[in-house]
């Protein structure tokens, strides 16, 4: 069976989630980790796109990209069979080092972006694995505030720090107190184990589901973005939290409601 169309966004970002195949460590020491990183940086060395963060995990990778004028998929592709040819050829292994296609969600406007960086730079806090994103070695988080050019040219900082404020300095001390700051938006995450009674596991199947929804109850989507048929809006904005790994601000685009409606839902 073909594979369906990566659904595109107008702003041109994604958060991106890469994972080891059969859940299986793509990192096994240091060297593994600078040479992803490197690979990151050779990959965006002409400038085709931007990335915004990063952080490497034992069994996965969370990125947030522009996509500029390359294409998700086509930065992808690049990074990924880079990284697996090193890695392969390293450990004297054959097969797929990576699980199915890579993970991605929209980012489609500036709070959700700054967000997104806040999560991504904090996957090792919550992990338990340190309690500062600044204590963790493999993230993009102290890349905004070194002055090392060298590493400075991974990430696109200026652009994040330039919604902070037009003032550097500024702009630093406000991203790392709202680094600090609790966050209740939902992105992407790793599970470590398989999800059960997930019948829902991407947009295209959401979308598919929604349209078997709406012809089921003979109702249509207008009514649910007018807050109509109340009872059958609520129905299935709870079907979609509990059957799919959606973030809400996804389930709220599809639908075109409020995000804090579909938080609220349960």
């Amino acid at each position: 069976m073909p594979r369906k169309t990566r659904l595109r966004a107008e702003s041109r970002v994604y958060h991106v989630m890469i994972r080891g195949n059969e859940r299986k460590n793509i990192f096994l020491d240091d060297k593994d980790h600078f040479r992803f990183i490197d690979t990151l940086r050779d990959k965006h060395k002409n400038k085709t796109f931007s990335i915004y963060a990063y952080c490497l995990m034992d069994n996965h990778v969370h990125l947030l990209i522009n996509e500029g004028s390359e294409g998700i998929s086509h930065i992808m592709s690049r990074i990924e069979t880079s990284y697996a040819y090193y890695f392969n050829k390293r450990y004297n292994r054959i097969g797929h080092l990576f699980q199915d296609r890579f993970k991605s969600e929209i980012i489609d406007d500036d709070s959700y972006l700054l967000a997104a960086v806040r999560y991504i730079h904090n996957n090792p806090v919550k992990a338990e694995i340190c309690r500062n994103p600044s204590d963790f070695r493999w993230s993009s988080y102290n890349l905004y505030f070194t002055k090392n050019s060298f590493m400075k040219e991974i990430i696109d900082r200026d652009f994040i720090l330039g919604i902070f404020s037009k003032n550097t300095s500024a702009a630093k001390s406000q991203f790392k107190v709202y680094s600090k700051q609790e966050s209740n938006e939902n992105f992407l995450e790793y599970h470590e184990e398989p999800s059960i009674d997930k019948e829902i596991e991407n947009m295209e199947d959401a979308e598919k589901f929604i349209t078997d929804f709406l012809l089921e109850h003979q109702i249509r989507i207008e009514e649910i973005k007018l807050k109509q048929n109340k009872n059958e809006c609520t129905h299935l904005i709870t079907y979609l939290k509990k059957k799919s790994s959606l973030p809400i601000r996804e389930i709220a685009n599809l639908l075109g409601i409020d995000r804090n409606k579909v938080q609220r839902t349960s």
